[in-house]
C-alpha cells in the first residue's frame, strides 16, 4: 500500500455483489471511474470514503448497510491481516492482532482498553482532519464483534456501543449488537464483556499463524520505520491538551520500549524532544490563527502549564511574542 492510499480487499466487492450491488452502480454513485474499482487499485482517503458513502446511499439506511456487510463478508475472502486475527488462539489475541495489523490498513486506528469487567475499543483516525462516514465507523465496530462470534462460535453480545454521528435504524443496531446504542457520543466506541476475551477460538490455526505472523510483522516494522516520526507527532497532537505526554507513554502506544523508540527516532535523524517542539510550534500557529482563542488558552492547549513558559518557547520559534505574531500576520488587536 502506498502512503496515503487505501486498497479495498476483494472480499468487499464479493460481499457487495451478494447484496445485489454491482460494482458499476457503486462507481457511478461514488463518481469514480469503473476501472478504479474493477482493477482493485489503491485510492486516496477521500475517494475511499466516497466509496463507503456511496454504499450507504445505495442500501438506503446506514444501520442496515452495516449489519448486511458485517454478516455477509465470508471468512474465505478475508485479507491476510484479518486472517491472522480470525485464526488467533482466543478473542483477546484476535483483538490485539487486529489493533496491531490495522496500522497496515489506514485510515482508522483501534485503541483497546481493558478495565474491571469491560474491554473498550475506541476508533480513531490517523488524520483527524478526515473523518470517515458513519457506515465505515459502524462496519468497523460491528466487524470486531462479528470476529468474536465467528471465532468462538458463540452468539456474543456487546456491553454498549457509542457513536458520534447518526447511524440510521438504531433499533436494528441494538438487535445486532445485543446492547443499548448511544448516538451523539464524543468518540466511536465498542465496549465488550471482558470475560469473553478468554474464550478460545474454534478457528485457531497455529500452523497458519506461524506463516502469516512473521510476514505481517516484517511489513509493519518496515512501514513503522518509514513513518515513526509522523506517528509520534500524531500521538502527540492528539494528547497535548493539558497532558504530560512523555517518551514512555508514546512508546507504549506504539507497542515498543522507550529505548527502542528513541533509537528509531535517532535513525530518522530526530529526537522525541524535537518532535514535541515541532508539534507545539505547529499547533500554536494553528490556534493563534483563530482569534477566538486567547493566548492563555493556546498555552494550555499545547501542553504548557504556565503562560510564561509558552512565551519563552514562542520567542525561540518565531522571534516575537504570540501577541505580536497575531498583530503582524493577521492584524488582530491583541490589546484587549
Amino acid at each position: 500500500m502506498k502512503s496515503g492510499r487505501i486498497k479495498l480487499p476483494p472480499g468487499f466487492w464479493v460481499g457487495l455483489q451478494q447484496l445485489g450491488i454491482a460494482p458499476h452502480e457503486l462507481a457511478r454513485k461514488a463518481r469514480l471511474p469503473l476501472t478504479m474499482i474493477t482493477d482493485q487499485v489503491a485510492v486516496p482517503t477521500a475517494q475511499y470514503f466516497r466509496i463507503w458513502q456511496a454504499y450507504a446511499d445505495l442500501v438506503g439506511d446506514t444501520a442496515i448497510g452495516i449489519i448486511k456487510l458485517a454478516t455477509v463478508f465470508e471468512t474465505a475472502q478475508y485479507p491476510p491481516t484479518v486472517l491472522a486475527t480470525y485464526h488467533a488462539c482466543n478473542y483477546r489475541d484476535a483483538l490485539t492482532r487486529m489493533a496491531r495489523y490495522k496500522q497496515l490498513c489506514p485510515p482508522e486506528n483501534l485503541r483497546i482498553i481493558e478495565e474491571e469487567e469491560s474491554c473498550t475499543i475506541e476508533l480513531e483516525w490517523m488524520h483527524s482532519e478526515q473523518i470517515g462516514p458513519p457506515v465505515l465507523v459502524g462496519t468497523t465496530l460491528a466487524f470486531l464483534l462479528e470476529l468474536g462470534r465467528r471465532g468462538t462460535g458463540q452468539p456474543l453480545t456487546a456491553r454498549s456501543v457509542e457513536f458520534v454521528d447518526a447511524m440510521g435504524d438504531v433499533k436494528a443496531l441494538e438487535a445486532y449488537f445485543g446492547c443499548p446504542i448511544r448516538i451523539g457520543a464524543t468518540v466511536n466506541r465498542l465496549t465488550l464483556h471482558r470475560r469473553d476475551l478468554d474464550r478460545p477460538f474454534i478457528s485457531y490455526n497455529k500452523e497458519l499463524l506461524e506463516i502469516l505472523t512473521p510476514v505481517l510483522d516484517q511489513s509493519l516494522d518496515e512501514q513503522c520505520s518509514r513513518s515513526i516520526p509522523k506517528m509520534v507527532k500524531w500521538i502527540l497532537k492528539r494528547g497535548l491538551t493539558g497532558g504530560h505526554l512523555d517518551v514512555r507513554a508514546v512508546a507504549s502506544e506504539l507497542g515498543m520500549s522507550d529505548r527502542t523508540l528513541q533509537r528509531r527516532l535517532t535513525e530518522e535523524g530526530t529526537t522525541f524532544k524535537q518532535l514535541l517542539n515541532q508539534v507545539r510550534h505547529e499547533q500554536a500557529l494553528e490556534y493563534l490563527a483563530d482569534p477566538t482563542f486567547d493566548i492563555k488558552e493556546v498555552a494550555f492547549l499545547i501542553g504548557y502549564e504556565d503562560q510564561n513558559s509558552f512565551y519563552r518557547a514562542f520567542r525561540l520559534w518565531e522571534g516575537k511574542t504570540p501577541s505580536n505574531w497575531r498583530s503582524d500576520y493577521f492584524g488582530i488587536d491583541t490589546s484587549s
